[in-house]
């Protein structure tokens, strides 16, 4: 691998939905590191978490189409819809790897993953073959991660928007249209998600 070689981010997500948090932090990372491009990665199901909140996988890749559409160095990637579900990082790497071998792919994650990182598979495995950029979350750190060399902190603003907050505002009918891109908000309004 050269010093030449574009580094690809990887945001992983379940983008329930994607907001602007989300945008910003990934053009942070693109403006403020040497990532060339972001591919937002949407996960049918984290392991760790429950299902049943999930709005349906292609409406969520759909969404994050529309938020990114204006931004040529951003990708939507559904690469995880096609693989056995629970999706794992470890594997999805593997298999993107394989299939683009030219790229050197870096995982973007805030400091909250780390608290349960051991819990994820092959997670030495992860940090011996992949970088990590990481942004600050409220409330979080490192922890035994601090100073590990494949973890490279960036400092991103501090980002306290949430897709659970998004999701009960829209609920409780509340305006959230200043906490998502003008057109998903436009989208999710007109397709009545997460209204019930």
């Amino acid at each position: 691998m050269t010093s030449t070689t574009k580094k690809t981010g990887l945001f992983f997500g379940s983008f329930n939905p994607i907001h602007t948090g989300h945008l910003m932090i990934a053009k942070y990372m693109l403006e403020f590191s040497d990532l060339s491009e972001i591919w937002f990665v949407i996960s049918p199901h984290n392991p760790l978490k429950k299902k049943n909140t999930l709005l349906a996988d292609h409406h969520r890749l759909a969404v994050v189409k529309i938020a990114i559409e204006d931004e040529p160095k951003f990708k939507a990637c559904d690469i995880e819809f096609k693989m056995t579900q629970p999706s794992y990082t470890i594997d999805t790497l593997t298999y993107l790897f394989d299939k683009y071998p030219e790229k050197k792919f870096v995982l973007i994650s805030g400091t909250d993953i780390f608290h349960s990182f051991h819990k994820w598979k092959n997670y030495n495995q992860l940090l011996n073959q992949y970088e990590f950029y990481v942004y600050p979350r409220p409330d979080s750190g490192l922890g035994n991660y601090k100073n590990h060399p494949k973890i490279k902190i960036i400092n991103a603003p501090m980002i306290e928007i949430s897709s659970s907050f998004i999701r009960h505002g829209i609920k409780a009918g509340k305006d959230m249209k200043y906490f998502l891109p003008k057109n998903v908000f436009e989208y999710i309004s007109e397709m009545h998600f997460y209204e019930k």
